[in-house]
């Protein structure tokens, strides 16, 4: 059978990046694949064979790029490599090199919905980053971490994927999430020629059942707003935050969170501009200043 060895090129160049490259080495043949993941000599373990962490948290998150792009290649290049032997025709390193290089079916889904979700990322999107990873995780898990190449999504993986989660008890609201996040990483890669658009999401639910209402009475509000806490600062914290949150009209939490004081409202809103009503938020307290 044949090895795959993942190298590390330094530059002759002082200060300048190296290359990642491949060997495929079969009855002692040796093939190289090129690579365009550049890296620093201190980013390499040559020890181990893979990508350090940077302690920059921006060159981190391209770091950590590379690593998911070599694990994806790592598993496609074994893939390539156990088709080859459960063919029982000879082959060799070349041939190894050849199928990775231009077999355009080989294209491994995981790795296709890591490149989105940091791609989004990067375009500082948040939300959208997590939805698709937590849908990734659920889907790994039906497939007990198998990878499947785009050409295998089919209706029948994606159909067996939604008995999957009604036999957990997953609601249809729940699964009808999950299969639209997917059918949107799916569409994208039809779009970019990865695979053929084979409509795998068309015999399974991809609506929004109505659910019960879970909205409480104004009085229940009026009551939270005029509890006293101050002898328990979490449950005081907890109380600003969902004032705060129905103040702003339903903001979400994590947005919430990244919020962030830059200017005042005065310096917000033009001279001539209508501004906010300041006693709007009179009563309760600012939950930012935490």
């Amino acid at each position: 059978m044949a090895n795959l060895k993942i190298k590390f090129r330094p530059s002759t160049v002082n200060d300048r990046q190296g290359t990642v490259f491949y060997q495929v080495i079969h009855k002692r043949i040796t093939r190289q694949q090129k690579t365009d993941y550049l890296l620093y000599a201190n980013e390499w373990d040559n020890l181990l064979s893979e990508v350090k962490a940077s302690t920059d948290k921006k060159r981190n998150l391209y770091l950590t790029k590379i690593r998911n792009k070599i694990a994806a290649d790592t598993q496609r290049f074994h893939q390539v490599i156990e088709k080859l032997e459960c063919s029982g025709k000879v082959y060799s390193a070349d041939d190894v090199i050849t199928i990775f290089a231009t077999g355009k079916s080989e294209c491994l889904f995981f790795d296709f919905m890591n490149e989105v979700i940091i791609r989004l990322r990067e375009l500082g999107k948040v939300r959208t980053p997590e939805i698709y990873t937590t849908t990734l995780n659920s889907f790994r898990r039906f497939l007990q971490d198998r990878e499947p190449i785009l050409d295998d999504i089919d209706s029948d993986m994606i159909g067996a994927y939604e008995s999957y989660l009604k036999e957990r008890g997953v609601s249809p609201n729940t699964s009808s999430f999950y299969m639209r996040n997917l059918r949107a990483v799916y569409n994208r890669a039809v779009e970019k020629g990865l695979t053929e658009q084979k409509s795998p999401f068309k015999h399974v639910y991809t609506g929004i059942d109505k659910t019960n209402k879970r909205a409480i009475p104004l009085n229940a509000v009026k009551k939270i707003k005029e509890m006293d806490f101050t002898s328990n600062s979490i449950l005081d914290f907890a109380r600003d935050m969902f004032m705060f949150a129905i103040y702003t009209r339903g903001m979400s939490f994590v947005d919430m969170a990244y919020l962030q004081k830059k200017t005042s409202i005065t310096e917000s809103y033009p001279t001539d501009a209508a501004k906010p009503d300041r006693n709007y938020l009179s009563n309760g307290k600012s939950a930012c200043k935490r």
